[in-house]
C-alpha cells in the first residue's frame, strides 16, 4: 500500500527529471549550434581561406543598431553572421548571468525582475543589446556605484582573428579583458558575456527637487551623486538655469496613494513629468514599479520622439495610440531616405559626452554656447583607473557624469562639423570622453588623445587583427568615413 501511495510521488519524479532531462538536451542543442557557426570559427576560418580580402564585421544590418548611424563598411567587409540572442544561464549561487551579444536590456529585465534580479546597470532603452553595451558602452543613473556597464562584467568569450575561441576575465587573459569594451568589435567577436547581477525590489522611491541656477544645480547634482544611500541619481537640465534632480531608493514598501506606473503606454513621457516639478517649484516622491524605472526614457526615446510626433505627448493621442510608440529606432532608420538622413544630420544632435564631474559647470556652458539643446541628460557614473581605452587622468578612480544632447540646435551659428569639433575639443581639454555610437568628427590624431590606445594597439599588433578588422578609428569617425 505504501507504494501505491507513492505512485504520485513517482510520478511527480519521473515528470520532474523528464522535463530537467529535456532542458539539458536543448541547452546542449544550443551548445552545439553555437560551436559549429561561432565558436569554432567556421567562418573567420573560410575567409581566410579567400584570402583575407577584406576586413570582417558583424553581419548585423546597420538599421537594426540603436545607433542612428548608418555603417557603410557593411558594404565591403565580409559579414560574419553572430545571430547569438538567448540568455544562456542565472547562475543565483555566483550572482551572474551569461548572456549572448544580441540579448537585449528588455529582455534581461523580463527575465530576471520576476526571478529577483536585475542588472547592476540597465541601460534605459529596450533595445540596446549586450553586446553593443560592452564593445561601446552603456550608462545608468546607478553607475555613480557600478560604473559603466563594462565594470558589471566579469568575463567575455570571444572569436579572434584566426578563428579561436578566447575568455578573458580579470584573471584570465586579462588585457584582452580590458581592452575589448570601447573597441567597437575590431579586437575580435563577442559570443558571450558573464555579467554581475544584483538583488531588485519591487518599487523605486523616486524624489523630485527642482533647482534653480547653473552654480546650485551642479552643487546639489554632485552632493547627491556622492551619496551611496541613493541607488540612483539622474539630472534633467531644462534650461542654463533650471533642472530637476531625481534621486532614487531601491524598496519593497509603498504606500499605495504614491505608486505611479509610468510605463504605461497612455501615462505622459516620463521627462514630461519631472517637469511638473519644476513648473509647480515643488519638490515630491513617488513610488515607481521597477522595472518601469529601468525603462523611463524608452517610451519617448528620452525626448527624441516629440521632434518625431510633437503631439505624441497629448492625453488623447496617448490614450487612443499611445500602444503604438515609440517606433522602432530601426525601422525609422530603415526608411529613412538619403536626403532626410542628411538634413537630419545637419540639423540634429545625438551626443554623449563624458566628462569630470568637477567639470560640471563649465561643461554645461559650453554645451549652452556650441549647441543650445534642452532638455540635458546628466548621469553621473564612478570611473574606476582600470587599463583600456577610457580611464581617469590620474591614478585614483574619479566621478564622472555623462551629458547627453539630443535635438535640434537652437544656436543661429549652428553648423554640424564645425561646432561638433569645438565641442570635443572642449571635452579632450578636461579629459572627458565621446561616446562612439554617435557622429564624430576627430582627427585620428585627436581621437587617440582622447582615447588611451596604447593596450589596444599593442592587442591588434599581438592577436593579428589589423588585416582581420579596421581601427576603431576607421570604423566609426567621420574623418575617417568620407
Amino acid at each position: 500500500m505504501d507504494f501505491f501511495r507513492s505512485q504520485p510521488q513517482l510520478e511527480y519524479c519521473a515528470q520532474f527529471w523528464a522535463l530537467r532531462f529535456k532542458r539539458e538536451v536543448d541547452n546542449l542543442k544550443k551548445v552545439q549550434r553555437r560551436t559549429t557557426h561561432v565558436v569554432e570559427g567556421l567562418q573567420v576560418r573560410e575567409w581566410k581561406k579567400e584570402g583575407r580580402k577584406t576586413y570582417m564585421c558583424t553581419g548585423r544590418p546597420g538599421w537594426l543598431t540603436v545607433s542612428l548611424r548608418v555603417g557603410k563598411y557593411k558594404k565591403t567587409h565580409k559579414n560574419i553572421m553572430i545571430n547569438l540572442m538567448d540568455i544562456l544561464e542565472v547562475d543565483t549561487e555566483r550572482q551572474v548571468v551569461r548572456a549572448e551579444p544580441l540579448v537585449t536590456m528588455g529582455q534581461l529585465t523580463a527575465h530576471l525582475n520576476p526571478m529577483g534580479w536585475t542588472l547592476p546597470v540597465v541601460p534605459e532603452l529596450d533595445d540596446l543589446t549586450v553586446g553593443g553595451l560592452i564593445m561601446g558602452t552603456g550608462i545608468e543613473s546607478s553607475s555613480h556605484i557600478y560604473g559603466l556597464f563594462q565594470h558589471t562584467c566579469l568575463a567575455y568569450e570571444l572569436v579572434l582573428a584566426d578563428g579561436s575561441l578566447v575568455r578573458c576575465s580579470p584573471t584570465e587573459n586579462s588585457d584582452l579583458f580590458y581592452a575589448v569594451p570601447w573597441s567597437c568589435g575590431t579586437l575580435g567577436f563577442l559570443v558571450a558575456a558573464e555579467i554581475k547581477m544584483v538583488p531588485v525590489k519591487k518599487y523605486v522611491k523616486l524624489h523630485y527637487e527642482p533647482v534653480r541656477g547653473l552654480e546650485k544645480i551642479c552643487e546639489k547634482f554632485t552632493e547627491e551623486s556622492k551619496k551611496k544611500e541613493n541607488n540612483f541619481v539622474e539630472g534633467l537640465v531644462y534650461s542654463l538655469e533650471e533642472a530637476v534632480i531625481m534621486t532614487g531608493i531601491l524598496t519593497d514598501e509603498a504606500e499605495q496613494g504614491k505608486i505611479n506606473r509610468i510605463g504605461n503606454y497612455y501615462k505622459p513621457w516620463f521627462f514630461k513629468h519631472a517637469e511638473k516639478y519644476l513648473k509647480a517649484n515643488q519638490t515630491g516622491s513617488e513610488y515607481i514599479p521597477a522595472r518601469h524605472y529601468y525603462h523611463r526614457h524608452t517610451r519617448s526615446i528620452f525626448w527624441e520622439l516629440q521632434d518625431i510626433i510633437p503631439f505624441g505627448n497629448n492625453p488623447i493621442f496617448r490614450y487612443i495610440f499611445g500602444w503604438m510608440v515609440p517606433p522602432k529606432i530601426s525601422l525609422l532608420k530603415l526608411t529613412q531616405g538619403e536626403a532626410t538622413r542628411k538634413l537630419y544630420e545637419q540639423h540634429h544632435v545625438v551626443q554623449d559626452m563624458l566628462v569630470p564631474m568637477k567639470s560640471l559647470e563649465k561643461s554645461i556652458k559650453t554645451f549652452h554656447s556650441d549647441l543650445n539643446v534642452y532638455p540635458l541628460w546628466l548621469c553621473p557614473f564612478i570611473l574606476p583607473n582600470n587599463p583600456g581605452m577610457v580611464h581617469p587622468k590620474g591614478d585614483e578612480m574619479e566621478l564622472y557624469v555623462d551629458i547627453g544632447a539630443y535635438g535640434g540646435p537652437k544656436t543661429k551659428q549652428f553648423e554640424a562639423r564645425a561646432s561638433m569639433r569645438q565641442l570635443e575639443k572642449f571635452v579632450r581639454n578636461v579629459h572627458g570622453f565621446q561616446m562612439l555610437y554617435a557622429d564624430c568628427y576627430m582627427s585620428r590624431e585627436e581621437f587617440w588623445d582622447m582615447f588611451d590606445g596604447s593596450l589596444y594597439h599593442k592587442l591588434r599588433e599581438q592577436m593579428n587583427c589589423k588585416d582581420a578588422f579596421p581601427e576603431v578609428y576607421d570604423k566609426i569617425c567621420k574623418a575617417a568615413r568620407h
